[in-house]
């Protein structure tokens, strides 16, 4: 069969291969990932996938026939929750493992050693760009557990209320891309008169200016050309002592793992994110913590959540985030099946509540054990939930800046998206994109339906790979160089 059924409880089945009419019960042609109703469905009867509701027949849909964005509507979810039903035990990991890891004065574990150049305004993103250009792998040489000097600018930081909620965005990613294991040093740039005070943020986060935290604002040191002078110094003088650090074995349950999905499709949510959420299982049972984010992207899949979470506060803490989204959706004139993008429905996706389905198996199967707002302090342990909208970049720095020292994000459609100071591996979904674009795919998630390959073993090759990576094996868009345009502070709120 070209076709795959998920539950036995779906009226749609996938084609796993292009099929022409007449072809596996198809009355119409049928492209590669897309969905076939699999018994006749009745205008206005729910459609189901993977035993769930995915949306409703807009029209008479015939047995055979094509089920896409002609004929399957999106209605707003209204779902009576579950809390804490779904409690499956943590399996107790047979051996402890261990990774090689940057231990900090503060005990926790960095997978990196990078410094950090940070802006509180866009107006000195020239400048910190222009100071971490200096830092070349030749000025580096002398320096080998230095992993890079890296600018991480942003656009904002200035015409923005003092005491919203994109203000507190900003403030506790700054503070918290300063606090991520990954971060040895650090240099804060500003320009002087912004919103975004550079006092203010270390008063507020309890940062300690001293030889690994120096910072500068333009306005005070003289100019453009004094600043870059001036932070090469800081950070001359700062290399020597962050190089000092050396890695040691540390145990897994020190890694925190973003768990991300981008350029999904119709492969993702029965290939790389059930695989990478058993890789996820074994983390847990580590005692390491994964955290999975994009709040929009689980719409219509929180209910599989709340049930899995470890009391109802935990379970109500998802579910008002879900109804802020709801509001601020509707207030922007928007509605939450404005995701799936164009190239996920060209992959076979139709609506959100489909797409959620995939991307909230990248969880595994363990307890909530917490959520968390954006770049809020991840200090659970288990499987835990950020607060993000569902555009990539701006969900990794939150990840990040919540204190993940790895990033873990599955692709069908192809992504070339990469991380600092928490290198990125991708794992693709389909074994046609892993061989177009393997010069970036680190995993092969698509041998489970290519080659029959158990989930369970492409979920263990994963995990395999996070040690490694913790331990400085590099992925391959971290050899590429990428992360150093991906710090993207989700934007919420008045620009004055």
């Amino acid at each position: 069969m070209n076709t795959v059924r998920l539950a036995s409880e779906d009226n749609v089945v996938t084609a796993i291969s292009p099929l022409e009419a007449g072809q596996d019960g198809a009355i119409q042609n049928i492209p590669r990932g897309h969905k076939i109703a699999s018994e006749a469905i009745a205008k206005g009867a729910p459609v189901r996938k993977y035993a769930q509701l995915i949306g409703y027949a807009a029209e008479d849909i015939a047995q055979g026939a094509h089920v896409h964005t002609h004929n399957l509507e999106f209605r707003n979810v209204d779902t009576e929750y579950e809390f804490s039903t779904n409690l499956r035990p943590v399996a107790a990991a047979r051996t402890q493992d261990s990774f090689m890891g940057y231990r900090r004065a503060t005990g926790r574990v960095g997978t990196r050693n990078f410094i950090a150049v940070l802006t509180s305004v866009n107006c000195s993103a020239t400048a910190a760009h222009m100071i971490a250009a200096h830092f070349t792998p030749d000025v580096l040489a002398d320096y080998p557990n230095v992993d890079g000097v890296t600018a991480f600018v942003h656009g904002t930081g200035c015409a923005m209320g003092g005491d919203g909620t994109g203000f507190e965005l900003l403030q506790r990613t700054l503070w918290g891309y300063a606090r991520n294991p990954n971060v040895g040093g650090v240099l804060m740039a500003g320009l002087g008169c912004e919103m975004m005070q550079i006092d203010w943020l270390i008063e507020a986060y309890g940062l300690t200016p001293g030889p690994f935290f120096q910072s500068m604002n333009i306005q005070d040191v003289g100019g453009l050309r004094r600043t870059v002078e001036m932070g090469i110094e800081k950070i001359e003088a700062m290399l020597p002592l962050v190089n000092e650090v050396k890695r040691e074995e540390c145990p897994a349950s020190e890694l925190m793992v973003a768990l991300q999905c981008g350029g999904s499709d119709a492969w993702s949510g029965i290939t790389a994110n059930p695989a990478v959420g058993h890789a996820c299982d074994l983390l847990v049972a580590q005692g390491g913590t994964g955290v999975l984010a994009e709040t929009p992207e689980i719409y219509g899949a929180e209910h599989l959540l709340t049930a899995r979470a470890v009391d109802r506060a935990v379970g109500d803490k998802l579910i008002a985030l879900i109804e802020w989204w709801e509001d601020y959706t509707a207030r922007n004139r928007g509605n939450m099946d404005n995701n799936p993008s164009p190239g996920n429905k060209q992959g076979g996706l139709t609506t959100i509540l489909e797409k959620s389905l995939g991307a909230a198996a990248k969880g595994g199967t363990t307890p909530l054990t917490a959520v968390y707002n954006y770049a809020e302090p991840v200090t659970a342990k288990g499987f835990t939930f950020m607060d993000s909208p569902g555009y990539d970049p701006a969900s990794v720095t939150g990840q990040i800046a919540s204190g993940c020292n790895l990033v873990c994000f599955t692709t069908g459609r192809g992504s070339a998206f990469g991380s600092k100071p928490a290198p990125t591996m991708k794992v693709a979904t389909n074994t046609q994109m892993y061989d177009r674009l393997i010069s970036d795919m680190d995993v092969n998630a698509g041998r489970i339906l290519s080659d029959g390959v158990s989930v369970a073993e492409v979920g263990h090759e994963i995990y395999q790979m996070w040690l490694r990576m913790a331990s400085g094996e590099t992925s391959k868009s971290e050899a590429q160089g990428l992360g150093d345009y991906e710090f993207v502070p989700w934007q919420v709120g008045a620009v004055m």
